[in-house]
């Protein structure tokens, strides 16, 4: 088996790359749509029904798919032979990250179902806050793979 990830290594290490991209547009543009979906709806209008089938469709079809694939293809560079040596600092703040950037996910999982049932309570300057928070997550991932520190 380790032969076999080592060869694969570049694919697996691609496939990984690009699910990571289409997962982050994704954390980067849902709390963005729900700043405006709580800015210019009113419940139950034809422009918030609209937003809330853009959410859906942004979480159920690209980011849901693309946060599993990205974590598959992880897992399986972190237990390719000679990839990850786990008794250094960058793994961990990098799983940590991560771990994180999946409970925003959750978390954003959770808001849209609040909008689905008309009980949004968050302001648009809370969403544009949150907004931030894959951002930030992103540099420690990426100084954290890159750096090594």
């Amino acid at each position: 088996m380790a032969d076999y990830l080592s060869n694969l290594y570049p694919w697996i290490k691609s496939i990984h790359i690009m699910a990571v991209m289409s997962w982050m547009a994704g954390l980067f543009y849902l709390p963005r749509v729900m700043v405006y979906h709580v800015e210019r709806t009113t419940t139950g209008d034809i422009l918030d029904q609209t937003f809330q089938v853009m959410e859906f469709k942004l979480l159920k079809v690209i980011m849901n798919p693309a946060m599993i694939v990205t974590w598959v293809f992880g897992v399986l560079l972190a237990v390719t032979p000679g990839i990850v040596d786990w008794s250094e600092t960058w793994p961990w703040v990098k799983a940590l990250s991560v771990i994180a950037m999946t409970w925003f996910h959750i978390w954003l999982a959770r808001r849209r179902r609040i909008f689905e049932q008309g009980e949004n309570t968050l302001s648009g300057k809370q969403y544009r806050l949150m907004n931030e928070v894959p951002t930030v997550l992103m540099v420690f991932i990426v100084f954290a793979v890159v750096v090594k520190f």
